[in-house]
């Protein structure tokens, strides 16, 4: 195998579920230095994540994580009220649209930090965190700040995004600060350089922009079929260079990928952990575009849970990761550090194992509960309500250096 082929080997959801669960089998084995896993509390957690599913659904129809959840705010549907309004010359019109907002508002979204709020003009609220950034990059882009022509709704002027826009568009000040805010404004930048670099990926059917990629993965649709993993894929080709200081193999950048020493193979993919928390992520939100142009997506599961601490919170706040020394808690954590890698790897394999727990209590079957469902009911909300009993801020279990990129 050479080097390229086994970069590529990492660059799909298969490789974060298959080194997660090799992570898993050495913590369990007492062989991880950081941390450790009491599975008997698996238990009560999957109880909790059970609970607020059917408090918070009633009837059990939870919508896929992505996104789309976060543009509702105060039972408003953003997006959906100025999508409502258009006149779409057809469905791949919306669809691409859609692709813009959801590719910039997702990797837009890393940690914002305990301090930053956006306050929206159109309904009063007020929001932060992952819902804020949400509210803040869906204003930004049907402002038309993205756009190079007379239709607000695209994505094809990003190399020309300035930090300033961006803290315009988000509110950022001393006053209000936002937590990598050059980091972001750089990604948004790089996103469109890549656009232009690799027109046979973003610009089949249009100008070179993210929306591009709905005719790239469309292209590789089946009978109307596409496997989310396929999805992943795609992202993970186009996406690969706009991250900055990132691994490489082969010459090809292996994105959110890092080293742990408990990854043992032989050949150039020792020590790597693929993780692609974003990525897949973003994956989930384009499941509702592509579907609603047309186009079936099947293996959902083949997607993986994500490797984000309000996930990683749930594990770690209901007592299933243990840190070895609880001081390292308190101390600044580096995204690449191995205790970071470790527990964010660690948290894809612990969803995969309280997934089926989950639904064994809820009653549900899995083809009609994949994990997208589980997520978004689930463990990411049960995250965010541990993290508020155990600190009133609601931080993360962890204190991680944030760059914009990763969390």
């Amino acid at each position: 195998m050479t080097d390229t082929d086994a970069a590529r080997s990492l660059l799909t959801a298969a490789a974060v579920r298959d080194r997660a669960h090799e992570m898993l089998g050495v913590a369990l084995a007492g062989g991880l230095s950081d941390w450790s896993v009491d599975l008997d509390q698996l238990k009560p957690v999957a109880d909790r994540v059970a609970t607020v599913i059917r408090s918070q659904y009633p009837s059990l129809e939870v919508p896929f994580h992505a996104r789309w959840r976060h543009f509702v705010v105060g039972g408003r549907d953003l997006w959906g009220e100025i999508a409502g309004r258009q006149d779409w010359a057809d469905a791949a019109h919306r669809a691409r649209a859609e692709f813009d907002l959801a590719i910039t508002s997702v990797l837009l979204d890393a940690g914002a930090g305990p301090a930053w709020t956006y306050q929206d003009a159109a309904t009063g609220s007020i929001t932060s965190r992952s819902e804020g950034l949400a509210v803040a990059s869906l204003r930004m882009f049907t402002s038309g700040a993205m756009s190079a022509s007379d239709d607000p709704l695209r994505a094809d002027a990003l190399s020309s995004v300035s930090t300033q826009t961006l803290a315009r568009g988000f509110q950022a000040s001393d006053a209000n600060p936002l937590l990598g805010l050059d980091g972001r404004a750089d990604l948004l930048r790089r996103l469109g350089d890549q656009a232009l670099a690799r027109p046979d990926l973003f610009a089949l059917r249009d100008v070179a922009r993210p929306g591009g990629l709905f005719d790239a993965m469309t292209a590789r649709a089946r009978g109307g079929k596409l496997p989310a993993p396929v999805i992943l894929e795609v992202l993970l080709e186009a996406l690969g260079p706009i991250w900055r200081n990132r691994l490489t193999l082969g010459g090809l950048p292996l994105g959110d990928c890092w080293r742990h020493p408990a990854i043992r193979h032989r050949g150039p993919t020792n020590s790597l952990a693929p993780l692609h928390k974003l990525s897949q992520w973003l994956a989930y939100s384009l499941i509702e575009p592509l579907q609603t142009a047309g186009i079936e997506v099947v293996d959902i599961d083949g997607l993986t849970g994500l490797a984000e601490y309000r996930n990683g919170g749930l594990f770690t706040d209901g007592g299933v990761l243990v840190l070895k020394d609880p001081a390292q808690a308190h101390l600044q954590q580096a995204v690449s550090s191995p205790l970071v890698v470790g527990w964010r790897s660690l948290t894809v394999a612990l969803l995969d194992r309280i997934a089926p727990m989950v639904r064994e209590r809820l009653g549900v079957a899995e083809a009609d509960f994949p994990l997208a469902r589980v997520l978004e009911g689930g463990t990411w909300a049960t995250g965010r309500i541990l993290a508020k009993e155990k600190r009133p801020d609601s931080s993360p279990p962890l204190n991680i250096v944030s760059d914009g990129t990763v969390f």
